[in-house]
């Protein structure tokens, strides 16, 4: 045996659960570390918050709005894999009162904002391509169990689409990349220890709007409102708004996303989608001056969408069980934050 493949460790089975963006990013690190990994999603399309939804009137990323790379690794990842990525001229994110006054204008030097194109979810579809059948999607996990036949390995309990249940055995280890709640069930039988880290993260609910206005797609008359593409407002209901057209490789009939504040959204979180479609678009026209009535108006609601407190590191490994957490909560709630935990558990576990 050549002296090198002393150091070099053997390949593992991995599995990873959640093609959110840290999820994939783990997988992918893994995958080139020339491990088996299995990546298990419980819906059609991977992405987590990277999020998109197609209209009759066009697409709206229904989750994460951009992103932004402070991170160089974020940077290299995106410029190695040709991600269908483009900047975003948001013309300078305004800061709104409650009446949609301007209080303030973003400095000029603002970072850069990035979409991926047509739309958000694309760039976790593209990082997914590789994988191929190593993605399990429409597959939830709901138990991490010791391995029946392999000790010192783990299997996982399953269930598709159709309520057929499956169990998913030999593992070396299990790297979680979901929202702290499913990562809290999912550890606490297993690893009461890292259950309680996770204990203290909280995440915001939110309600989004998605409106269309097919009728302002006319000569003359290139969009509805104001002439911001985006903002953050103080407004009691609404905390943001884009002008989801002005994206680019958007369709041109003009669309918005509305998201709530997370108080006013923990607020009304039973409400039903028709009440808060009601009181959402009644804000949006208070902040928008946008009187028409809309095409389309559909009320989503994210039950765990902005991280309020943190886990404050980047991702959780214990070595010895073989099981990890990862995901943009851990450190905050941007996209890149979740590109960030699910790269540095990976290594970790390497």
């Amino acid at each position: 045996m050549p002296i090198a493949d002393r150091h070099t460790p053997p390949p593992r089975r991995i599995a990873i659960v959640g093609a959110g963006l840290a999820g994939l990013t783990a997988a992918r690190t893994l995958v080139q570390a020339g491990h088996a990994v299995a990546l298990f999603e419980r819906d059609a399309r991977p992405g987590g918050r990277l999020a998109g939804w197609e209209s009759p009137y066009g697409s709206f990323d229904s989750g994460a709005q951009y992103f932004t790379v402070r991170d160089e690794r974020l940077r290299r990842a995106l410029d190695a894999t040709g991600a269908p990525c483009r900047r975003w001229s948001a013309n300078a994110v305004r800061v709104l009162d409650p009446a949609g006054r301007l209080v303030e204008a973003a400095l000029p030097g603002l970072e850069p904002h990035w979409v991926a194109v047509p739309r958000m979810d694309a760039l976790a579809a593209h990082w997914a391509a590789p994988l191929g059948e190593a993605l399990h999607r429409g597959t939830t996990v709901v138990r991490i169990e010791a391995d029946s036949l392999q000790p010192g390995r783990w299997q996982l309990r399953t269930q598709g689409e159709a309520d057929d249940t499956a169990v998913q055995a030999g593992f070396d280890a299990v790297l979680l990349a979901v929202p702290p709640t499913a990562a809290r069930l999912l550890l606490a039988p297993v690893a009461e220890g890292l259950a309680r880290h996770v204990a203290d993260v909280r995440i915001a609910p939110c309600w989004s709007l998605h409106l269309a206005f097919a009728q302002a797609s006319q000569p003359g008359l290139p969009h509805l409102g104001p002439q911001w593409n985006c903002a953050r407002s103080t407004h009691h209901r609404v905390a943001w708004l884009a002008r989801e057209s002005s994206k680019p490789g958007r369709g041109a009939i003009e669309r918005w996303t509305v998201q709530a504040s997370a108080e006013w959204s923990r607020e009304h979180l039973r409400d039903d989608a028709a009440r808060v479609r009601a009181k959402l678009l009644r804000a949006f026209a208070e902040i928008t001056g946008i009187l028409a009535t809309p095409t389309l108006a559909e009320a989503r609601l994210w039950t765990e969408a902005k991280t309020e407190t943190p886990l404050g590191r980047s991702h959780l490994w214990d070595a010895k069980a073989g099981l990890g957490v990862a995901g943009d909560w851990c450190i905050g709630h941007r996209v890149e934050d979740a590109f960030v935990s699910g790269l540095e558990l990976a290594l970790a576990a390497l």
